[in-house]
């Protein structure tokens, strides 16, 4: 049993003893034997002297003593309940002020933050989404397209660019609430295996800067000296084959496609036996407004106007060479491009290069009233289709000294690497065994290939019309909506 240790009060008995007790306090001690036995001692002589007492006053002072008592036990019970809730409230505080101190150190020194999940639940909810700082801004971004499945994460097939663009976001812890909350925008869909040089997104990220509660940063001049360096924290975090190389603020109005005007593309291809002149003068039947439906892949469900704008069309060799074999491009720009487009014109340029088609052909295929109907041809392949950049009025992107420095050594190192690639088959290609005219030892008679042979273009199956997919399209939808009802 414990009691207070404020001063006591004392009581005199009936026979003239005298009982002490306590009054009430906040911090208790255990009694002494010596005072238990007093008290003891004090109640039986209380009780033993009732016959000379008929008042009851010794009853009267043993309850006194067991209500005092109890009314000892109910307040240390609450003392030690409040005590345990203000303990509870200062442990919450450190914590929370820990873990801002972390997430801020994390970002400045630009590592990575390695938690469990269930600690960045935690995180996450003791830091509420609109207390922390943050600005709209623009990504210019460079990926090596062969082993993604496109950029758009969409598509439901991993790897994609950009679901290894938002694992950076979240391992850096640069994203503030999700996907749907930051305001995300893409100037471009580049298909499986293309590459890129200039992609560019945008989206709120967390800054350094200090804003107003639930408010974001969007003055794109301010702040540019102080603000966490998004390139060298991202590139951290990306892949070897995906880099962020430029940051910048931009207006909340901005939009990464909409504002987007112009596009360029370049396409890597080897000379070989190709006629560049009649490919150049065939290529610029590209420039200005045309409707380019027989040159893309339609998609009537989303697109239904196919007349686009190309403002720069040529060929020209490249400086790079290999045995004797010539390293060329195509190179185009406009302000927007359809599903494929890129693909299909330079298909069919390759076509003219070879000489199995004649320069007339674009103006055909550009003509939809005199051909509504694209012929079936391949795409050409998309390995060497790079989207180089996407311009933008008045945004200019911005890297740190160090962040440069880093991305030249490691596009340097990269570039090292594929060529040792490169050796490995051509030193496959001198191991081959050599080609001789003498007779198969074979019992089997090899069969020769016979050669491909060309089907003109306009002779060839055609596709349906926009037309009557759209009619197609039109009779499904509704087919879908009277089984519904």
């Amino acid at each position: 049993m414990y009691l207070s240790d404020h001063p006591k009060t004392q009581t005199v008995s009936s026979n003239g003893a005298v009982l002490e007790h306590f009054s009430t306090g906040v911090e208790s001690r255990p009694i002494s034997n010596v005072r238990r036995r007093r008290t003891s001692a004090a109640v039986k002589m209380t009780m033993s002297c009732g016959k000379a007492d008929p008042g009851g006053d010794g009853r009267n002072s043993e309850s006194d003593i067991a209500i005092e008592l109890e009314s000892l036990r109910n307040r240390v019970k609450e003392l030690e309940a409040e005590n345990a809730k203000l303990l509870s409230q200062i442990s919450c505080c450190q914590c929370q002020q820990m873990g801002v101190k972390h997430e801020l150190s994390v970002l400045e020194s630009g590592s990575l933050v390695r938690r469990s999940k269930r600690g960045r639940r935690k995180a996450e909810k003791s830091i509420p989404s609109h207390l922390i700082s943050k600005r709209y801004i623009a990504l210019k971004i460079m990926y090596f397209g062969k082993r993604f499945y496109g950029f758009s994460a969409e598509a439901q097939m991993e790897p994609s660019i950009e679901s290894e663009i938002f694992k950076a976001f979240e391992r850096t812890r640069l994203l503030v609430g999700d996907k749907k909350d930051c305001n995300y925008s893409r100037c471009g869909r580049t298909d499986k295996g293309v590459s890129s040089t200039g992609q560019v997104v945008a989206l709120f990220l967390r800054s350094r800067l200090k804003t107003p509660p639930g408010e974001a940063l969007v003055d794109e001049k301010m702040g540019l000296e102080g603000e966490y360096d998004y390139v060298r924290v991202l590139n951290r975090a990306l892949p070897d084959d995906i880099r962020v190389i430029g940051w910048s603020p931009v207006p909340i109005d901005f939009h990464a496609r909409f504002s987007c005007s112009a596009r360029e593309y370049k396409y890597f291809f080897w000379r070989q036996n190709l006629d560049l002149s009649a490919m150049d003068t065939a290529g610029k039947k590209f420039l200005g407004e045309h409707d380019f439906r027989n040159f893309c892949k339609m998609d009537v469900a989303n697109v239904h106007v196919y007349t686009r704008r190309v403002t720069f069309f040529e060929v020209s060799p490249c400086q790079n060479s290999h045995e004797g074999a010539q390293l060329c491009t195509f190179t185009m720009r406009g302000s927007a491009f359809l599903w494929h487009q890129v693909r299909a014109m330079v298909a069919v340029l390759f076509m003219i290069g070879q000489g199995v088609e004649s320069v007339d052909l674009i103006d055909t295929l550009l003509d939809t009233k005199t051909t509504p109907r694209k012929p079936q041809y391949l795409l050409a392949s998309e390995i060497p289709l790079v989207l180089r950049t996407c311009e933008f009025e008045n945004i200019n992107f911005i890297c740190s000294s160090g962040a440069a420095q880093s991305l030249q050594t490691h596009f340097k190192n990269e570039s090292l690497r594929y060529q040792l690639e490169s050796v490995i088959f051509q030193e496959a290609l001198k191991n081959c065994l050599p080609l001789t005219n003498e007779k198969s030892t074979c019992k089997s008679v090899e069969k020769k290939k016979k050669p491909a042979i060309h089907a003109p273009l306009l002779s060839r199956p055609t596709e349906p019309s926009y037309e009557e997919r759209s009619s197609k399209l039109k009779s499904r939808q509704e087919e879908t909506c009277s089984v519904l009802e």
